[in-house]
């Protein structure tokens, strides 16, 4: 056990030297095996972080985003978070006015993040497979290219 820990930080620790070796905008900690966004990494990424518009957390084991994760990667464009197990965004989540995508799929929302409403730019957003069950607001409000069936 011990050694897949060890296996995942080096994967995670590799990953992010990457991003800021080649001066890249895209971060990916996907299959990371990740239950929280590593604290280290804010200040890894202090200097470039206005830089990262595509984070891709996917297939973690994410529960939860601080409001830190949404102002410190304030400029970003997409954000693919599927297959974790969240269900709540951080109310700073409406301050990524950039974001033009973000990926929800396949996690454990029970209600419409709402504060994805007042994100100007946002084009795609994909809520499948959660548990929403109701739509809580307004449903013309919605970006017209949202994916994912909502029940009434």
């Amino acid at each position: 056990m011990l050694r897949k820990m060890g296996e995942a930080v080096a994967r995670v620790a590799r990953r992010v030297n990457e991003t800021v070796e080649s001066g890249s905008d895209t971060l990916d900690l996907a299959d990371c095996k990740l239950v929280s966004f590593p604290i280290c990494i804010y200040k890894v990424l202090r200097n470039v972080s206005d830089q990262i518009h595509l984070i891709t957390l996917a297939n973690n084991e994410l529960k939860s985003l601080t409001s830190k994760f949404m102002t410190t990667f304030s400029q970003l464009r997409e954000l693919h978070l599927e297959g974790n197990c969240l269900y709540r965004l951080p109310n700073e989540v409406s301050g990524l006015q950039h974001l033009r995508a973000i990926d929800l799929s396949r996690n454990q929302f029970r209600d419409f993040p709402e504060q994805l409403t007042t994100l100007p730019e946002l084009e795609t957003l994909n809520l499948e497979e959660n548990e929403i069950v109701a739509p809580s607001l307004d449903l013309h409000l919605l970006p017209s290219a949202v994916s994912g069936p909502l029940q009434p």
